[in-house]
């Protein structure tokens, strides 16, 4: 079963072609810059050749049908015609309290959808644009919606519920939900799948750690906590999030910068995090060529870093009772070893040590951790386009 996946971001489609279940990437790219200056596609397949095509991509619908030409093309394609699709696998970041898990996609469906587009108003749009366009293009391929926050649904009420009037959670459901739950749910899996673990016997920590973090807690296979919230905001320092942040600060700073409610939401998600405090970069690799260089808000950012996550890490192990497994993935916590070593120095109360041979691997999936450490510390990177086409492939199945 051949299955395209799509991550529409607001100006860009992140794709895969995948066959089923063999597991087999056929084609993968990215449309960047849609609508914007300087658009282009970079499209490989399964030879290893890229191309790249640079043309005016107006909206999503413009660059899917590049890309679809691009899966077909003789030069370059995949498929032999369009109609080997079987099935389109979409991620959608909120799906609210209405989805515990993947599902077809329908009217209900989008409906749903678009109902808690208030919820996810940077995010929720362009993943159903994505699904919009589809619908038009290719109009009897079945699709499934795959939510980033589905896994988290398994949170307990205490867990997930803010201390703020419980009417608010009446009336326009405040509560925490949590995102990046498509990886979450993935390394687990595949953690305890290498190790040959029960994964419903184990009690897990996992590090989402790139330009947007959070970490979660897994016990017995299902999440029980998270460190994102109502939205991706809360919880770790990330590229440019605050993560938690008092809220009296939050009205503080409004206040003495007489900033609206947009304005503040620009500062608090767009020029806050890594960037705000080190004025240099959101990424880890230029802070840290910096901090080397003797830059006092550079090595001040890379410590603050360290610390929310170590001391999420310690309160999640409090939470569930103990850990078994810590697993670190995304782009710094699968590349980054001096990252996860600022991270992980200071848990050796908890029995947990480190193989200095493996504890400098990027990108590939190791134990870090010795033979005799009590928690095995993982680096599993992340596949959160095969999560995607699993399920896909199974409810299609069906």
């Amino acid at each position: 079963m051949k299955i395209i996946i799509l991550n529409c971001g607001s100006s860009s489609i992140k794709y895969q072609l995948i066959n089923m279940p063999e597991q087999q990437v056929l084609a993968k790219g990215l449309v960047e810059k849609i609508g914007l200056d300087g658009s282009r596609i970079k499209h490989n397949n399964e030879t290893g050749q890229e191309i790249i095509i640079e043309e005016n991509i107006v909206n999503h619908q413009f660059g899917m049908e590049a890309v679809l030409d691009l899966l077909v093309s003789k030069e370059s394609g995949s498929l032999q015609s369009l109609s080997e699709i079987d099935a389109v696998g979409h991620r959608v970041v909120h799906g609210g309290e209405d989805f515990s898990g993947s599902v077809p996609i329908t009217d209900e469906v989008i409906a749903a959808l678009e109902k808690n587009v208030e919820l996810a108003p940077l995010h929720n749009p362009p993943n159903l644009e994505g699904i919009y366009t589809m619908q038009r293009l290719l109009p009897n391929v079945p699709q499934v919606g795959v939510f980033d926050t589905a896994f988290h649904q398994t949170m307990p009420e205490h867990v997930y519920q803010y201390a703020v009037p419980y009417v608010l959670y009446e009336k326009y459901k405040v509560r925490r939900y949590g995102f990046h739950g498509t990886s979450h749910k993935y390394v687990s899996a595949r953690a305890c799948e290498i190790l040959g673990f029960d994964i419903n016997k184990q009690k897990i920590i996992t590090c989402h750690l790139g330009n947007g973090a959070s970490i979660a807690a897994i016990k017995d296979g299902k999440s029980f906590d998270t460190s994102m919230g109502m939205t991706p905001a809360e919880g770790l320092i990330m590229g440019t999030r605050t993560g938690d942040l008092d809220p009296g600060a939050l009205l503080y700073m409004a206040e003495k910068e007489d900033t609206s409610i947009k304005e503040t939401s620009n500062l608090l998600n767009k020029k806050s995090g890594m960037l705000g405090i080190s004025g240099i970069s959101s990424d880890m690799r230029d802070i840290e060529i910096a901090a080397e260089g003797g830059n006092h808000r550079a090595k001040l950012a890379l410590k603050m870093y360290a610390y929310r996550a170590k001391k999420y890490i310690g309160a999640y192990a409090a939470a569930l009772g103990g850990v078994d497994l810590i697993v670190f993935t995304g782009g710094i916590g699968e590349n980054d070893p001096e990252t996860r070593k600022r991270i992980i120095s200071g848990l050796e109360f908890m029995g947990i040590k480190t193989n200095p041979e493996k504890a400098g691997i990027r990108g590939k999936e190791t134990v870090i951790s010795t033979t005799d450490s009590k928690v095995i510390v993982m680096v599993v990177p992340t596949d959160e386009e095969l999560m995607i086409a699993k399920d896909t492939y199974e409810i299609v199945s069906e």
